[in-house]
């Protein structure tokens, strides 16, 4: 038990695949809240813990509340709202994210991942609040889930790729862009439903995959962002000092010395000293 832990760790936080950190990090806040949550109705609280969940890290689909509860922009990507919602998302992000690191890179990948669950989530919130169909009903309404960061994932993966294939159960061997269409298509359809807001944020990281991909085709790579930059070494330019050598207790300095003067005055005119010097150097 204790290798298996491990393990996990290690494939979550060492790993640097950021497929297996994404997948990691939901399902252990979905268990502490799950397990929080069950503790909370044995002890007779009810549903406080899944109420609070919603109200304060959940996106409320309110604007007023936005103020607030800025950081639920980004909390929300995190919290599921039920055993099935994870379930499918974690698949889908464990399917896709396979297939999107096969051809891209890690950075790549957090840049999509959240920045399709920022974006999934404002483009819902803005969509609701301009529709009138939703006007009546957004006090009560927040959005959680993972599943706008994976649209983006699966659309950034079907817009690189789009004929990859996989095997499906009934089906065989399909495209992805078939899925990611059937996806978008059962989302765009469920905008007039009860969980119009989901829908909305899927259909925001959809695009924000789609367009990732397509603006990195034409040479812009967004997710720079995040790319570190080497830090820069202060060099002084200067040159090494140079010891002294000596030969025959002779410096170099002093021979070079003796040579040039030897090569503008000739031989003869150096001193009986100079001489001697050059002497014990060439004998070194």
């Amino acid at each position: 038990m204790n290798n298996t832990f491990k393990d996990l760790k290690f494939k979550v936080f060492q790993s640097g695949n950021p497929l297996f950190f994404y997948i990691g990090i939901n399902v252990m806040l979905f268990l502490i809240i799950a397990v929080i949550g069950v503790i909370s109705k044995l002890s007779g609280q009810g549903d406080i813990i899944d109420l609070f969940v919603s109200d304060y890290l959940g996106l409320p689909a309110s604007i007023s509340k936005l103020p607030e509860r800025f950081y639920t922009i980004f909390t929300y990507m995190f919290i599921h709202d039920g055993i099935l919602h994870i379930l499918f998302n974690m698949l889908g992000l464990f399917w896709f994210g396979n297939i999107f690191m096969n051809f891209l890179k890690s950075r790549q990948f957090h840049f999509v991942y959240l920045a399709g669950g920022l974006f999934g989530g404002l483009f819902a919130v803005a969509a609701l609040n301009v529709f009138p169909l939703y006007a009546s009903g957004l006090a009560g309404v927040t959005i959680v889930g993972a599943s706008a960061a994976v649209m983006a994932i699966i659309f950034a993966a079907a817009t690189l790729v789009p004929n990859y294939t996989i095997m499906l159960l009934f089906f065989g061997e399909v495209k992805i862009k078939w899925i990611a269409i059937i996806y978008f298509v059962l989302d765009f359809i469920a905008i007039g439903s009860v969980n119009a807001g989901g829908s909305l944020a899927h259909i925001g990281g959809a695009l924000l995959g789609f367009t990732f991909i397509k603006s990195l085709q034409n040479g812009r790579d967004w997710s720079k962002l995040f790319e570190r930059k080497p830090k820069l070494k202060v060099v002084r330019n200067e040159k090494p000092v140079k010891k002294p050598e000596f030969k025959g207790g002779v410096s170099q300095q002093e021979i070079d010395a003796i040579l040039d003067k030897i090569s503008t005055s000739g031989y003869d005119k150096l001193t009986a000293v100079e001489k001697e010097k050059l002497f014990k150097a060439s004998k070194d």
